[in-house]
């Protein structure tokens, strides 16, 4: 899934505060594309509506780290065109986002086996045993965090269940904590040391599996240390990049997600009941409210070669953010943004991505989430906000809910 680790970096213009959306109309006479403040008051208190402002005012907007693209036709339309709009706009090698074709291809050729519908399958069970313990420790008639109570604790169990990694989940449950502060923090080097924990945590797994050799545990993590591209094993460096990719992404995506579905049961109790009645909705269902308040919220591209977006030129070098969350509420494409209509909407939503960096764990994401929220349901007769207990909005670069507070019953 893509995560909050990967949006792009804002940084103030000084745009004056009167108003944070782009002045389309000065900029068709200048030819320019127009400042934002992207970390204006405004937009960090409400992050969707901001977004959704912008994307009426202009459909570009320039800040000190580049390019912010709004709307979805152009979100999509640089999504699919790696060879103008490359990947590779991180400082450092991140397999398989960074990566373009065809290095890209034969990555995915390695990773995308470990989602199939069959692995799904056979995971489906355990997930089950680890959602029902999530929710079985959760107090009834009391408030209770929908995020650190609930999504916290499934999206570690659910990662350590999944890759094999017992033992690890309070090492985990720390690092989810100090990552979020770090990121909050904005310390540049709060978050290296964070990013570098999470490293030697995932070198250690890899490192014992090299040291049991064939007498492994056979999960994904001593076969992705098995596998091969270009006829070579992948070097240590790969393996801790992908397992970062899969763990730390996932983590915080995983919880951030479930944040945002309980809220929207929550405000929806009608879509509580028809989704206890029928639970084979939940995939759809879930896709949808993700669309609705998308929590991951932009990738970045850089431009290998003068282009157009949305009649504005672009420059060779230019680093862009593709904004999903404010191109999940394009009114040219949803209508209304906040309509709940997951079976119209799921073929242009882009909460998993598009083109060949649609992200690859899809499956297990979606898996994840359908079991956590259906096993919710199954043990509650409803889930309300919690009274005299406001919740609170993550704080940008990070999306969803920082603090959900909720009652079941």
């Amino acid at each position: 899934m893509r995560h909050a680790s990967s949006s792009c970096i804002k940084v103030s213009t000084g745009l004056r505060e009167a108003s944070t959306a782009p002045l389309c109309e000065d900029a068709a006479v200048s030819a320019s594309i127009p400042p934002w403040n992207p970390l204006s008051d405004a937009l960090r208190a409400d992050p969707r509506r901001s977004y959704d402002r912008q994307r009426a005012a202009c459909p570009l907007a320039r800040s000190a780290g580049g390019v912010t693209l709004f709307r979805h036709a152009d979100v999509v339309a640089t999504a699919m065109d790696p060879e103008t709009f490359s990947s590779a706009a991180s400082m450092h090698r991140q397999v398989p986002n960074s990566l373009d074709p065809p290095e890209h291809t034969a990555w995915r050729a390695v990773i995308d086996p470990f989602f199939t519908a069959a692995r799904m399958q056979a995971l489906e069970r355990r997930l089950e045993a680890v959602a029902r313990d999530a929710v079985a420790v959760l107090p009834r008639g009391v408030p209770v965090d929908a995020v650190t109570g609930f999504g916290f604790p499934y999206a570690v169990r659910a990662q350590v269940e999944w890759l094999g990694w017992h033992g690890l989940e309070k090492d985990l449950l720390a690092w989810m904590n100090e990552n979020r502060a770090a990121v909050r923090s904005a310390d540049r080097t709060r978050t290296a040391a964070v990013a570098t924990a999470f490293d030697a945590l995932v070198a250690t797994q890899s490192g014992r599996r090299r040291t049991l050799d064939k007498a492994a545990p056979q999960d994904p993590t001593t076969e992705l240390l098995q596998a091969v591209v270009d006829g070579q094993r992948l070097s240590d460096t790969d393996v801790v990049s992908i397992l970062r990719n899969w763990t730390a992404g996932d983590l915080g995506s995983i919880a951030a997600a479930l944040g945002v579905a309980v809220h929207f049961l929550a405000t929806h109790p009608e879509v509580q009941t028809t989704l206890r009645a029928h639970p084979e909705e939940l995939p759809a269902a879930i896709d949808e409210m993700l669309r609705i308040d998308d929590p991951f919220l932009a990738n970045r591209r850089v431009s290998t070669r003068a282009a157009r977006v949305a009649g504005f030129a672009i420059e060779p070098g230019t680093r862009l953010y593709l904004n999903w969350t404010s191109a999940n509420r394009d009114e040219a494409v949803f209508g209304d943004p906040d309509a709940y209509r997951p079976r119209e909407n799921a073929p242009r939503n882009l909460v998993y991505g598009i083109g060949i960096h649609a992200c690859p764990g899809r499956p297990l994401a979606t898996l994840e989430l359908v079991v956590a929220v259906r096993t919710l349901l199954r043990s509650t007769t409803r889930v309300t906000f919690a009274p005299d207990a406001e919740p609170v909005r993550e704080t940008y670069p990070l999306g969803g809910w920082s603090r959900l507070p909720v009652r079941l019953g």
